[in-house]
């Protein structure tokens, strides 16, 4: 009796983590733009960034091409949160899985919130084998980079791995943003460290002059324009923004920018784009080129958890972990809330444990490692027309004489025009693709045309057209008027917090850890000018000194983040 009320007891307080799936969040539930850093950089310098960057040196792609290419790419990305998916979720503070319901009806949005969940647990799943790939070395469990799994042992860690995303995973929004913010400078730091412990391995170094060398000659080497495979500068521009299409234009983020409190904070994505798909990929595009020089094996026969563990010793490892970690989270969490909007008998935290369960069986068939830029093409693909519906009829509806949410108004359950603009799209690109017409990394832009004019002219015949009285009495059911909030000012913080001891040493002491971490790799790197044997030595002792400056920063960065919670907290209640 008493393990049955216990048991009431956890399930009752679970079913109280409200994270707003199916109302516009409230002012008081809204976050600052440091949240939305954090987020940010801990998704997107993630355990993906260790598989995307080897993959441009495994395809042969040029020195200046992913260099150049990546800048303009993700400030393409960077502008399409900021300028469409951010203001649409601020607007309405809904998901867009709740919010597509008003404009394509009840059908239209299970069919995406299903598509959208099995792809979201795909792409977790994948992020839980990389965790899993570097968590299997201590145990002398071999790589997995088939499709289907070779050992049980492999399968019992992806298990013990899934088990801890999924738990973070249904502890909601608030608990991803803290876990992000003690893990992401630290991830930053050791993707920079990984590169500069394994570029004197390359060949020497003493000039920007001899490190574009090494870079065009042993890392990105341009092989495939050579080969006529044509992995270019666009194509590098394109991937690098088509690699989250489905969650900026395709206002998948909403999920998470529904909580900011302007427009303004889509542009912390940058946090991800340049921290993460830039530095990282770089750096990752390193560490790979010098782990299959030093094994003496192709780059395609190497995990993330032996790439960076040639680079870093364990804590190399440790960051393969926890950025698979900080991916799979997000992910996860989407997709409970995708699922969670056709369950409606079924509270957010239940749905997400049942896609948690599903993922982890994914997990277990590391099939993405070998495809993952494909697989990231066809994801967004398949989501970012429906984005486009929702941008169509929210933005541009009014504009042209045509009425918003005249589904719903209607009473419609299946808004068709929405379903077949979606299908007409989808069967385009998959012809150009498959015929060659268009490489996948170009499709995304004909594809959203495409969408938004066959949506257009078949909602108009449908019904959408506005008469007069429409337009005297619309009103907006999507959009949520959220009142002024002011927020207590980082120097009001900040004053109540420097009374607390134990907040500013650890504090002080988890930055002097993450200086460590980027001045230690730096003396090592620096050291291969004194000869190989001192390069070495030095890269040995430090491999096993970061593990314990790693340990002492993670301690005292989450102390840090718990007390300035708490202090944030106690300064709103006027404490």
């Amino acid at each position: 009796m008493a393990t049955v009320q216990a048991t009431e007891r956890v399930l009752a307080r679970l079913d109280q983590l409200n994270e707003f799936e199916r109302q516009p969040v409230t002012t008081e539930r809204l976050h600052g733009g440091g949240y939305f850093a954090a987020v940010y950089s801990g998704e997107h310098i993630a355990a993906t960034e260790f598989v995307i960057g080897a993959l441009f040196v495994n395809l042969g792609a040029g020195a200046f091409d992913v260099l150049a290419g990546l800048l303009v790419g993700n400030l393409l990305a960077v502008l399409s949160w900021a300028c469409v998916c951010a203001p649409i979720a601020v607007q309405t503070r809904l998901t867009l899985y709740w919010y597509l319901r008003k404009i394509g009806g009840p059908v239209v949005m299970i069919v995406y919130n299903v598509l959208n969940a099995v792809l979201h647990c795909i792409l977790a799943g994948a992020m839980i084998t990389v965790s899993a790939s570097a968590v299997r070395i201590p145990f002398g469990v071999a790589a997995e980079t088939r499709w289907f799994p070779q050992h049980i042992s492999f399968v019992l860690v992806v298990l013990l791995v899934g088990t801890v995303v999924v738990t973070l995973a249904i502890l909601g929004f608030r608990r991803l943003a803290q876990f992000a913010s003690v893990c992401a400078p630290w991830m930053v730091l050791m993707f920079v460290a990984g590169a500069l412990m394994v570029l004197p391995t390359l060949g020497p170094l003493r000039s920007f002059g001899d490190f574009w060398e090494i870079a065009r000659t042993q890392i990105w080497t341009g092989s495939s324009t050579a080969h006529g495979t044509g992995i270019g500068f666009w194509h590098v521009a394109a991937f690098a923004w088509i690699c989250n299409l489905a969650t900026h234009i395709g206002l998948s983020d909403m999920a998470l920018l529904r909580y900011a409190r302007r427009a303004s904070y889509g542009l912390y994505s940058a946090f991800g784009m340049y921290l993460g798909h830039y530095l990282s990929w770089i750096c990752a595009g390193i560490m790979g080129a010098a782990a299959a020089l030093a094994m003496n094996r192709p780059l395609s026969q190497l995990d993330s958890g032996g790439i960076a563990f040639n680079a870093l010793g364990a804590v190399g490892a440790l960051c393969v972990v926890i950025a698979g970690w900080t991916t799979a989270n997000p992910t996860l969490y989407r997709a409970g809330l995708a699922l969670q909007a056709v369950t409606p008998g079924w509270s957010r935290w239940r749905v997400t444990l049942a896609v948690g369960a599903a993922t982890t069986l994914v997990a277990c068939f590391p099939f993405v490692f070998g495809s993952l830029l494909g697989f990231v093409s066809l994801y967004g693909l398949l989501l970012m027309p429906v984005g486009t519906i929702v941008v169509v009829e929210h933005w541009l509806f009014p504009r042209i004489g045509l009425t918003r949410y005249w589904s719903s108004r209607n009473g419609l359950a299946v808004n068709w025009p929405a379903l077949v603009a979606w299908g007409v799209a989808l069967v385009a690109a998959l012809i150009c693709w498959t015929t060659g017409i268009l490489h996948e990394f170009f499709l995304a832009l004909p594809a959203w045309i495409l969408t938004a004019v066959v949506y257009i002219a078949l909602a108009a015949i449908a019904g959408a057209r506005r008469s007069a009285d429409d337009h005297q009495h619309e009103a907006d059911p999507g959009e949520q008027t959220v009142p002024a909030h002011s927020p207590p000012t980082a120097s009001t913080v900040t004053s109540a917090a420097s009374r607390d001891i134990v907040l500013y040493v650890s504090g002080v002491t988890a930055l002097v850890c993450l200086s460590l971490c980027l001045v230690l790799p730096l003396f090592v790197f620096v050291s291969s000018y004194a000869g190989a044997d001192v390069f070495r030595a030095n890269r040995l002792a430090l491999g096993k000194f970061l593990i314990w400056i790693t340990l002492l920063y993670f301690v005292n960065a989450t102390i840090w983040v718990s007390k300035w919670e708490q202090r944030r907290k106690q300064v709103e209640q006027g404490v």
